[in-house]
Formats: C-alpha cells, structure tokens, sequence
C-alpha cells in the first residue's frame, strides 16, 4: 500500500454534512489508525524543520492536533487561533466567510510576536477563508504568515488565489462533491 492509499484509506467521507450538498471529509479517522496519524508528524517534520519559520498557529480545533506535536517536535512556540469567545485576554479578531456560513477567531495579542515567521496549520484548506482570516490575526500583531499547511485541500473551491502571497503545501487533495 502507498502513502497515499494509507492516508486516503484513513480519511472518512460524510455526505450531505453539515448541510446538503456538502461532502464532508472527516479527519477524525485519522486519529484511530496510529501509522496514519503518525505519517502525517513524519510529513510535516520533513517539510518544516529548516523552513525558517518561527512560530505554529493551529486552528481550532483539528488544526491543533497536527500544530501541536509538529511545534513540539520542532521545539517552536504553538499559539494557538481560537474560536470567538474561547480566549480570556486581551485578542485580535477577524470574522471571515466559510463555504456554509460565516464564523469569528481571534488568538491572544500577547501571543504573537512582531516580525516572527508563522506557520498556520488546519486540517483541511476549502476555501481558505479560516486561513485568511488567521493570517489577519498574524498581521495584525506584526508578524508575518510564510506558509498554509493542511492535511486535505480541496483545489476545486481555488484557495491558492485567496492564500496566493503564502506557500501552501497539502498531503492529500480531492476533486468533486
């Protein structure tokens, strides 16, 4: 079996979720085959460990169990993009637009730190407006977004033209509802 065929093997597809129409790609499987998830750190270890960057952003919430041990193993700081109204400090703040609906993240000011590098790191990129939307919380504390990095990407919903001014690298990507 290939990489890919154990990844892809490992990724769960749910139809008509959360709304009709969508096909939804479920990470969460990942997470019970160990050579999968482990394939995945492997993978973004290679990529990152002379990259130049500074820091990892995670995205809630499955952005945090990649960003998590890849910062660790990188021995990087992890900061961590949450939803609205989960941080209690002082946060920067962006609403954005997803495929079906619209939603807010903010990350702690006190976190990011000026003329760093970021990593944002998500399990999925659709159409790359929850990663816009992390990079304006990077800039808006003066520091810059170099790389995008998911697991799956769907190229069909173009995020490489909203994520253009960042390298963007995926392990898997599908085509089609």
């Amino acid at each position: 079996m290939t990489d890919f065929e154990m990844l892809d093997g490992a990724i769960r597809r749910v139809h008509d979720f959360p709304k009709p129409g969508i096909l939804f790609y479920d990470i969460t499987s990942l997470f019970v085959k160990p050579e999968a998830f482990k394939y995945v750190i492997d993978r973004m270890v290679e990529i990152y460990k002379d990259s130049g960057i500074d820091a990892i952003a995670g995205v809630d919430s499955r952005g945090f169990l990649f960003a998590a041990p890849l910062a660790e193993k990188l021995g990087l700081p992890l900061v961590l993009i949450r939803k609205k109204g989960k941080l209690p400090g002082d946060t920067y703040s962006c609403k954005y637009a997803l495929e079906y609906g619209m939603a807010e993240v903010e990350v702690h000011k006190s976190d990011i730190e000026k003329g760093k590098n970021y990593l944002v790191v998500d399990d999925l990129i659709a159409t790359g407006g929850t990663l816009v939307a992390a990079r304006n919380l990077i800039e808006q504390g003066g520091a810059k977004v170099t790389d995008f990095f998911g697991v799956i990407g769907l190229p069909e919903l173009q995020y490489e033209k909203v994520l253009a001014s960042s390298k963007i690298t995926t392990l898997i990507n599908y085509q089609g509802k």
